[in-house]
């Protein structure tokens, strides 16, 4: 079989790898010449994704890629992997979807397969897209080719996440879509989901990240609540977690980051008035995580100062610029608010991570665009006002940080368990 996955970020590049390891050919599409470059030259542009592996698929024959979308004629199935973002008004942004769909639609085989995998609201694939693909390819969906809907579930950063065995939720146009796309994915992930309809596995998407998102949001609130009282909300999360039953860990942090949590909940808001129902337990989490940003850059005034310091003028050392530890993905990354919020107040920021060497371009925050990470040493880090946590990277000697830096806000609990002078860190 050979199949297209369109769209080779973070998501499609990883389910590429996976389909070709199991047998699969796979012809990647993107618009981003250069990182069709890097695929045919056997590299890769993701950290966690090995070039080795890259290469051994390219050399076996089981991957290529191209920026000709007018190849998916040469395929049964096509796989979409692209942004579905926030406009500047925080209302959905589907026009890659539309646009991936007026490519390809002229060229569509009778009888192939197109999957959505980008996280949008209920509706998009069998209404939106549907819509797209019939006009283009004057065929029409569920008789003369499938259509169906199965949400991407990565895992970034964590080693015990595989592509191959996390299950696969999907959706079809119609039972048969159903049949074909459930075969496809059978090839390539050990328990696939079946579920009614696209919708339904639309709005499983937006669930899962909406729960995470109420969760943050309630332990992000309850940092605030906790830290004006004199108690550390970290402790108090260690100590809960003890219970066996009816209760599950979340923890605080600078924000939300992602693809996925900053932004799906506000699809399925903007869906939801359409029947004129309110989110209005999802829009107050998101106010609250929204707002995390401004009460660490508070949090980095108070330190500053308690060392009879201002915010202009000052040097701050943002630490972790990746939206999660451990990876190289900046995208929606709180640490980017933190870098505005305290240019604004007259600081004077920088960062290290030692995931992410030089800030490339990124839809809202430009002004940062090859902006380097700063060399970790003392002379360096010694030299801040302050150094503030945002993400927690493994590859960082917070033992070292303790020793360099007169003054830590810390978003993340990283210096848990690191000797520190009495004053030095302060919870934020």
């Amino acid at each position: 079989m050979k199949i297209a996955v369109i769209g080779l970020g973070y998501v499609g590049l990883p389910l590429s790898m996976q389909f070709a390891r199991s047998g699969v050919m796979v012809l990647g599409l993107d618009v981003d010449a250069a990182k069709v470059d890097f695929i045919n030259g056997g590299r890769s542009y993701i950290e966690h994704i090995s070039g080795g592996d890259v290469a051994a698929a390219v050399k076996g024959g089981k991957l290529g890629a191209s920026t000709d979308f007018s190849r998916v004629k040469e395929v049964e199935a096509v796989i979409i992997c692209v942004p579905t973002p926030l406009n500047r008004n925080r209302e959905p942004d589907i026009s890659y979807v539309t646009k991936t769909g007026e490519m390809i639609a002229p060229h569509l085989s009778r009888g192939a397969l197109v999957v959505l995998e980008s996280t949008t609201y209920p509706g998009t694939t069998d209404e939106d897209l549907r819509m797209i693909l019939e006009k283009g390819s004057k065929m029409t969906a569920g008789r003369d080719f499938h259509l169906a809907f199965s949400p991407e579930r990565e895992d970034p950063g964590n080693p015990q996440s595989r592509v191959a065995e996390i299950p696969k939720v999907v959706g079809g146009l119609t039972p048969a879509c159903l049949e074909k796309a459930v075969r496809l994915y059978q090839q390539a992930i050990k328990k696939v989901v079946p579920v009614s309809s696209c919708r339904v596995a639309e709005a499983t998407k937006l669930l899962e990240n909406i729960f995470r998102s109420v969760n943050i949001a309630l332990v992000n609130e309850l940092k605030a609540v906790y830290a004006a009282m004199g108690i550390d909300v970290w402790e108090v999360i260690e100590a809960a977690k003890t219970k066996p039953f009816g209760y599950m860990p979340f923890y605080p942090g600078p924000g939300l980051g992602g693809h996925c949590i900053p932004i799906d909940p506000f699809y399925l808001t903007w869906k939801a008035r359409e029947y004129g129902q309110h989110t209005r337990f999802i829009e107050l989490a998101g106010e609250v995580n929204t707002a995390m940003p401004e009460y660490v850059v508070s949090r980095v005034g108070e330190a500053l100062n308690a060392r009879k310091k201002p915010f202009n003028g000052s040097r701050v050392l943002v630490l972790g610029l990746a939206y999660k530890a451990d990876v190289d993905d900046m995208r929606e990354s709180p640490a980017f608010q933190l870098l505005d919020l305290l240019k604004k107040r007259g600081v004077v920021p920088s960062y290290h991570d030692p995931h992410v060497p030089v800030i490339h371009p990124t839809r809202e925050h430009g002004m940062w665009t090859g902006t380097r990470s700063v060399d970790w040493n003392k002379q360096e880090v010694s030299s801040y006002d302050a150094v503030v946590i945002c993400t927690a990277h493994r590859a960082v000697n917070y033992g070292e940080l303790a020793e360099w830096a007169d003054c830590i806000v810390d978003a993340r609990n990283a210096m848990a368990g690191i000797s520190v002078r009495p004053g030095q860190v302060w919870k934020a």
